[in-house]
């Protein structure tokens, strides 16, 4: 009896994926709830089992658009098992040592007999002139394109990534402010603390990503227009917050979300955004985790960027982007003093946030990295 594999609930607006990978392929044994294929959809990729033991037969070549219910494939329930020891016996003879009826000193002779003799290379003008010409064909057989380029499917994934990011150029006027932090106060408190943070709180390491999450949860308190969006002729404004936070991966930007981020420790932080960063780059985010943000931050510091104008994650009215932290003179106090700089952005859409309330944001931003005694004491 053959057991039909379809393609299960995708989870919020989902109904539609693409069949990515299978793990297993036609004529193999499968066992029940064994991982067999891998689905991808616009915003993460989802894992299907088996839904019992048995043979796997026809399956959907992959590429193959489907909806939700669809029929990937169908496992033959009346398939037997494989014997492992059948598998071991047929491997055995091939393991055995060598014929002892034919002395080793005579197969060496034979292969001395039989091993090609190298040839004397010899140039000629009509070599190069054949070779010049073949190439010259390949050229011609790619429409006018170079040999050395090829095309490859974009995934679902990137093409959502593109979609939303054109359309949150066509639809929000998006503007980017910018300032920079000095650094010391909060590199001076993570090394003192570092290590008694990270043993207190089964090794969560303290990073800069808290403070900055810290710091715009205290500024979207005072400026609430960055955490509300525009939905048609209305906006919608909340009182909490869910903050996003950008992470790069090899299929693409994903950004999971920390909901209700600000009733969070600074060690619940730093563990929830450590371990989104993991499963982000394994594929193995839910779709709740990445739905419902109201503000997002995104970090290209980390990858050496020293300055950019980050893009609204739609339907978000802000994003705040981090930088590289470098040592540069400032004047202190009226003297030039060497301090580690971060500039920081923020960008926003200039159709629900003024520019005195993003210029605010992220100078309250700036105060209380600098200070972060604010930070704990809620100033």
């Amino acid at each position: 009896m053959a057991v039909d594999i379809r393609v299960p609930a995708l989870g919020e607006s989902l109904t539609t994926a693409t069949v990515a990978r299978w793990l297993k392929h036609e004529g193999d044994y499968v066992q029940h709830n064994e991982t067999i294929l891998e689905l991808e959809t616009d915003k993460v990729s989802v894992e299907v089992v088996a839904p019992s033991a048995g043979q796997l037969g026809k399956c959907l070549p992959e590429g193959t658009e489907v909806e939700i219910g669809g029929v990937l494939g169908e496992v033959d329930e009346t398939a037997q098992a494989p014997e492992p020891s059948e598998e071991l016996q047929h491997e055995e003879p091939q393991s055995s040592e060598p014929d002892q009826a034919t002395p080793k000193k005579e197969k060496k002779e034979d292969e001395e007999i039989a091993a090609p003799q190298p040839q004397k290379a010899v140039e000629r003008e009509d070599d190069k002139d054949i070779l010049f010409a073949s190439a010259k064909k390949m050229t011609s057989l790619t429409r006018g394109s170079d040999v050395r380029e090829k095309r490859v499917p974009m995934s679902r994934l990137r093409q959502t990534i593109a979609r939303n990011l054109k359309a949150a150029q066509n639809t929000a006027a998006i503007l980017t402010t910018f300032n920079e932090i000095d650094m010391s106060a909060a590199k001076q408190l993570r090394a003192e603390y570092k290590e008694e943070f990270e043993k207190k709180h089964g090794g969560a390491r303290l990073g800069f990503m808290s403070f900055f999450a810290r710091a715009v949860i205290g500024a979207l308190r005072d400026y609430p227009a960055l955490n509300s969006q525009i939905d048609g002729d209305e906006i919608i404004q909340r009182d909490f917050v869910n903050l996003g936070i950008a992470v790069g991966t090899e299929r693409g930007l994903v950004v999971p979300v920390l909901h209700d981020a600000d009733q969070m420790s600074f060690a619940e932080l730093e563990r929830r955004i450590a371990d989104y960063g993991k499963r982000a780059k394994a594929g193995a985010l839910k779709l709740e985790e990445l739905s419902h943000g109201t503000f997002s931050i995104t970090n290209g510091g980390i990858f050496g960027s020293l300055l950019s104008t980050p893009i609204l994650n739609t339907p978000q009215s802000g994003i705040l982007g981090m930088h590289a932290i470098q040592d540069r003179p400032v004047v202190k106090d009226g003297q030039i003093v060497i301090r580690p700089m971060m500039y920081v952005a923020l960008s926003y859409d200039h159709r629900i946030v003024d520019g005195r309330e993003a210029v605010s944001f992220l100078v309250r931003i700036k105060q209380l990295v600098e200070d972060p005694r604010r930070l704990l004491l809620d100033l």
